[in-house]
């Protein structure tokens, strides 16, 4: 008796909206682990995260770009050209939009966008939490009237309601094709920059208010040693003196907390006991020098 094939579905999604509505919380929560740094602040992601979800009869490969907004300088611009040109690479994009937030030009300037593309678009609306079935119900029509979306899912990624629903949807969505990745890898970014951005995200966590997004992080060295652990030494970037001070805190407490608090997540990634050490250098107004860009990550000929 002749065996039934299985079809084998893949594809790529793009994970777009304004910044801060939670699309890195998503990617990680479909994903099931950390690869995309999460922060209460907008603009924390900076380069298109890939996250790889296998399953027996589907591989999606995810897309998570920097949130649309006006640049304010050279980083921005980067910022928003990956954004942008995201939305013609993939099979499938998921604008996400917050529940309890009110439409605005952000959102008008995103849905003029995907009135150029002729790629199938999820609105994914998070953070049902914050609001009432009735309410709910009336940010649903709001969207239906400006944009003809393939599927409308109310979800919450800090949660996880109706993400299992969502995933099945996409791969519903997605056609016959190829494996493009190990089984066992969830991202195709390389150790280096998982790392960096969990210690960036830590600044982030800790510095509240008091550092903007003026900070990068180079991973100067990854080395193995004899005794088994994992050695990293990596340096803070900032634009001001004022701003090492903050982050170096009194005595030193605040990198020390920094270093303590990614070295539980990198031992986390690597699977090994880690040393980490933390330096701040001052690199004035380096967001909007193209040289220094390129140093950090930010490589505008790649996209």
């Amino acid at each position: 008796m002749k065996q039934k094939t299985t079809t084998f579905k893949s594809g790529f999604v793009s994970i777009i909206g304004r910044p801060n509505v939670g699309k890195s919380t998503l990617l990680n929560r479909v994903i099931g682990q950390k690869i995309a740094i999460m922060s209460d602040k907008p603009q924390t992601t900076r380069n298109k995260v890939q996250g790889v979800l296998t399953r027996d009869d589907a591989q999606i490969v995810f897309m998570d770009t920097p949130g649309i907004h006006k640049p304010k300088h050279r980083l921005g611009d980067f910022m928003m050209k990956v954004a942008k040109n995201t939305l013609r690479e993939v099979d499938l994009i998921l604008y996400v939009v917050e529940a309890d937030a009110k439409f605005g030009p952000g959102e008008q300037y995103i849905i003029e966008r995907l009135h150029e593309t002729k790629t199938p678009v999820f609105l994914l609306i998070n953070k049902i939490d914050k609001v009432s079935p009735e309410e709910l119900l009336k940010v649903i029509d709001l969207y239906k009237d400006r944009y003809p979306f393939a599927e409308i899912i109310p979800i919450s990624a800090l949660e996880g309601n109706n993400v299992p629903t969502l995933v099945e949807q996409i791969v519903e969505h997605m056609e016959e094709g190829p494996q493009y990745y190990p089984a066992d890898q969830v991202t195709d970014h390389p150790e280096r920059f998982i790392i960096a951005e969990l210690i960036r995200e830590k600044v982030l966590h800790l510095t509240k208010e008091e550092i903007p997004h003026s900070v990068a992080v180079v991973i100067e060295q990854i080395k193995k040693r004899d005794n088994g652990k994992v050695y990293v030494g990596a340096t803070v970037i900032v634009e001001r003196s004022s701003q090492k001070g903050i982050i170096i805190g009194k005595h030193g407490a605040m990198l020390k907390e920094v270093g303590q608090l990614a070295r539980g997540d990198i031992e986390a990634l690597l699977g090994s006991s880690v040393y980490l050490e933390l330096w701040v250098k001052v690199q004035k107004d380096w967001r909007n020098r193209p040289s220094q860009l390129k140093d950090y990550g930010f490589n505008e000929n790649e996209y």
